[in-house]
């Protein structure tokens, strides 16, 4: 906890909005404040861990975010494997919340293993079925989100269930019985709005067009990410309570 009282929660930044989007709907660190801050109950730092930049122990912070990214967990950057020892190195030491890379990453750190799917591109708004109640979620029998990734988790780590999840992403949400741990393959702090402009900026290159199409439809539709939104900072406040 912080000297205020808050849950001082670090965002690890493994990944920025492509071209212009930043400017128009802000940093992925930003974005995850939008999600937690409203309740005033977590003080944010970010660490670019892309530039080396990551809290000197686990315990500067009570929690830490790693947030999503363009590069797969397999890719061969330096910071890549020094977030993979970080987190390893954090198992038990503080709260982590994983989502999309910060998913794969995070399974990967903890013995999972990750590929870039043959199943291709899920992007658009995903549902997901629960398949578990946690303390720090209300019943329910499906939730939907954002999805932009072609990597997934194949092998989920030791102490890892799977609480949540679709036919296209079957390890989709992940909780840790061995340390407080938690993480998503959905996008939940990304705006409807930002993510059909980073679809747009993808369109004819990485999705064809009929994909891009329907994806971009997709999201008109209601989405539960405030809801989510809600059960991480529940999963926080719980798991970093004194």
């Amino acid at each position: 906890m912080s000297g205020r009282g808050k849950v001082r929660v670090g965002v690890l930044e493994a990944g920025s909005p492509p071209g212009g989007l930043a400017a128009r709907f802000g940093s992925y660190p930003s974005m995850f404040e939008r999600l937690l801050g409203g309740e005033g109950a977590f003080e944010f730092t970010a660490f670019d861990v892309r530039s080396g930049a990551l809290p000197t122990a686990p315990e500067a912070c009570a929690a830490y975010v790693v947030t999503g990214s363009a590069y797969g967990v397999y890719d061969p950057e330096p910071w890549i494997g020094q977030l993979r020892d970080f987190l390893a190195a954090s198992r038990g030491r503080a709260a982590l919340v994983g989502v999309c890379f910060g998913h794969q990453i995070m399974a990967e750190a903890f013995g999972g293993k990750v590929i870039r799917s043959p199943k291709g591109w899920g992007i658009g708004l995903h549902a997901y079925q629960a398949r578990a109640e946690e303390p720090w979620m209300e019943p329910v029998a499906a939730f939907s989100a954002p999805a932009s990734h072609q990597d997934q988790v194949v092998v989920t780590p030791p102490g890892a269930r799977v609480i949540a999840a679709s036919g296209f992403s079957p390890n989709g949400m992940l909780a840790y019985d061995d340390q407080p741990a938690i993480s998503i393959q959905l996008h939940p702090e990304f705006d409807p709005a930002y993510a059909k402009a980073l679809i747009e900026a993808r369109r004819g290159s990485l999705y064809a067009e009929g994909q891009a199409e329907r994806a971009i439809a997709s999201l008109d539709d209601p989405n539960d990410c405030a809801r989510i939104g809600g059960w991480i900072g529940a999963f926080l406040r719980r798991r970093t309570a004194a």
